[in-house]
């Protein structure tokens, strides 16, 4: 048995279960393989067959990164569609997952965390805080027309 087939056996059921226990994209379980100092033909080979035996698959992988960020860290579709191609998921998966993100839902998101801000940002003036609130809005990531719908309800509120 070649040192190349053993690295395969033994990394292969250790992938397996990295694999198993969170979902995993190719550049993530690439840049473990990097970590690990497994050569690039022998990494491709390992990745081929975590695809094929359905540990890996991009789709599945950028439906719940979106989902996950969404609901937990409050992200809006433009930083997860950036955060996504940062990890080189296909653009149609891309599309895909951000067809889950309900808008109605992210705009009450959104509408919630400037709401929360607000209370806690100090300025001097209305102008001041709309601006800051503005930016807080697209640093989290979302659209401007969403930010603006939704910075437009909370300063009515005042």
């Amino acid at each position: 048995m070649e040192k190349t087939d053993a690295n395969l056996t033994t990394l292969l059921p250790r992938l397996q279960r990295l694999c198993s226990r969170s979902e995993k994209c190719p550049s993530d379980v690439r840049r473990k393989l990097a970590e690990w100092r497994i050569p690039a033909h022998e990494a491709d080979a390992l990745l081929q067959q975590l695809q094929a035996q359905g540990f890996i698959d991009e789709t599945r992988y950028a439906r719940a990164f979106a989902r996950d960020k969404h609901r937990l860290a409050h992200w809006g579709a433009v930083k997860i569609k950036a955060a996504l191609q940062a990890k080189k998921i296909p653009a149609d998966a891309i599309t895909e997952a951000l067809r889950e993100i309900d808008d109605t839902q992210s705009l009450h998101t959104l509408i919630r965390l400037l709401q929360r801000k607000k209370t806690a940002l100090q300025a001097a003036d209305d102008a001041e805080r709309k601006i800051k609130l503005w930016r807080f809005a697209m640093s989290k990531g979302y659209d401007a027309e969403t930010a603006h719908t939704a910075l437009r309800a909370v300063m009515r509120e005042a």
